[in-house]
């Protein structure tokens, strides 16, 4: 839902070929999975703009069905606004106005669904998005497209020339609600008198470059999951006011349990011969207690929306997954209603489909908390950001033999220590507390899990 862009990683029909609907025809990479796009009709595939492994604007047609009554009508390079723009002296084919549109032509969006093509439609999504922003009417713009169609290239075109007597803004700022005209505010130029770029906010890549010699790094593209998380974390530190609860668990009764219940796994039978129904890790263990201890403090299990406080009925817990590239936190649905080693072997499969990016959007969107641990990295405490729409994060370090004091005696435990991140208009800290607490009695009381 929050994509502008995506890429097509491969096609699996060729222009020309026959079509039924439901059969695949490409595969998107998203930020973060690949997904199979179904034909929405039966017919002849014509006029695949939509290339491999390039941006496409979400919204964009990226190729047409045609019915079997209907008269093929080719369409301009133009018509693709992920075409590049032809340069000075370029020979533009003209569109073909002599073959009327096809009644049914049918369009095929990056996101899967159906772009009509009557004669009121006169603009692709986008263009109609950039000119709503901007304040301007659609009606107004001269379409350079097939039969008058407004692109992109056409609304940027408007912007840019100015009407009689006004100066046009170099730069504009923020975001203009519908039917609002956006607000522009020329930049300033830089005095010339502009200190080093070690003495300036770095905002751009050249005042970054600007730093180091020439010849001394090498530039890599971020990939679409890199831009998403980026946005959303900048996002999430911006507009959720983060505050943090510590405290240590003692682990050692959790181990004996976890060491009987694998101990006591059933044998099944597989490909590869007979092996364990389960085996059960630290991490299953955390999962389920997050999701008992929210279910015990049942205000905590909420996320913030301005208008409304959303009191969920069941835990779903995100656990962060490292990936190639990035992280990805799918979810383990109800885990307050499921047995260890249902989690456990879920979450076994969510992180394998997860590295080999073939999770399903619902299955990592979502969710009422995560976990991120990194224990088994070996580090000892940390804090993590929570990702929107959650209110809380549970960061979990490594645990580790520690001298504790009990009844005035030194005594050695093995101790891990937990972090609660929580969105403080959701969760302030005194209920913060509670969930913390209600975690530390369900690790340190594993035997609550199990009934």
């Amino acid at each position: 839902m929050d994509m502008a862009t995506g890429q097509i990683s491969r096609w699996f029909a060729e222009e020309g070929a026959r079509v039924k609907k439901g059969d695949v025809l490409f595969e998107i990479e998203t930020d973060k999975a690949a997904m199979e796009i179904d034909a929405p009709a039966s017919g002849t595939l014509r006029n695949v703009t939509g290339k491999e492994r390039v941006d496409i604007p979400v919204g964009e047609p990226v190729a047409w069905i045609y019915a079997d009554d209907e008269v093929y009508a080719p369409i301009s390079p133009q018509v693709g606004e992920m075409s590049a723009k032809p340069t000075e002296g370029d020979a533009v084919p003209p569109t073909s106005h002599s073959v009327a549109p096809p009644s049914a032509l049918r369009g095929i969006s990056p996101t899967g669904g159906e772009i009509g093509q009557s004669q009121g439609e006169r603009a692709t999504p986008l263009a109609r998005r950039l000119a709503r922003e901007a304040g301007l009417k659609i009606a107004e713009i001269q379409g350079s497209g097939p039969r008058g169609r407004v692109v992109r290239a056409d609304v940027e075109a408007a912007l840019s020339s100015p009407l009689e007597g006004e100066v046009p803004a170099k730069r504009t700022e923020g975001v203009a609600s519908e039917g609002t005209a956006l607000k522009s505010r020329p930049v300033e130029p830089t005095p010339p008198d502009r200190p080093s770029a070690g003495h300036l906010p770095l905002k751009g890549e050249g005042d970054v470059l600007r730093l180091f010699a020439e010849g001394s790094y090498e530039l890599v593209p971020h990939d679409s999951m890199r831009k998403t998380i980026a946005r959303r974390l900048v996002e999430a530190k911006s507009t959720i006011p983060h505050f943090y609860l510590t405290l240590d668990c003692e682990l050692d009764a959790l181990l004996s349990l976890r060491t009987q219940l694998n101990a006591a796994a059933p044998m099944r039978k597989t490909d590869k011969g007979e092996v364990p129904a389960y085996k059960l890790s630290v991490n299953d263990m955390v999962i389920k207690a997050m999701a008992m201890a929210l279910m015990a403090v049942p205000d905590a299990n909420a996320s913030w929306t301005e208008n409304a406080m959303v009191k969920h009925k069941h835990a779903d817990v995100g656990v962060a997954v490292s990936i190639p590239g990035g992280l990805i936190t799918p979810i383990i649905r109800h885990a307050d209603e499921k047995t260890l080693s249902v989690i456990s072997n879920e979450m076994k499969d969510l992180a394998s489909r997860a590295r080999s990016r073939k999770l399903k959007p619902e299955e990592y969107q979502g969710g009422t908390t995560a976990v991120s641990n990194l224990g088994m990295f070996g580090i000892k405490d940390f804090a993590a950001v929570i990702n929107p729409p959650h209110a809380t994060i549970l960061a979990v370090g490594a645990g580790e033999e520690r001298a504790v004091v009990k009844k005035g005696e030194i005594k050695i435990a093995t101790v891990m220590s937990v972090t609660l991140s929580t969105d403080h208009r959701a969760v302030d800290g005194a209920l913060g507390a509670e969930l913390l607490g209600a975690f530390k009695r369900m690790i340190e009381n594993p035997m609550g899990m199990l009934v």
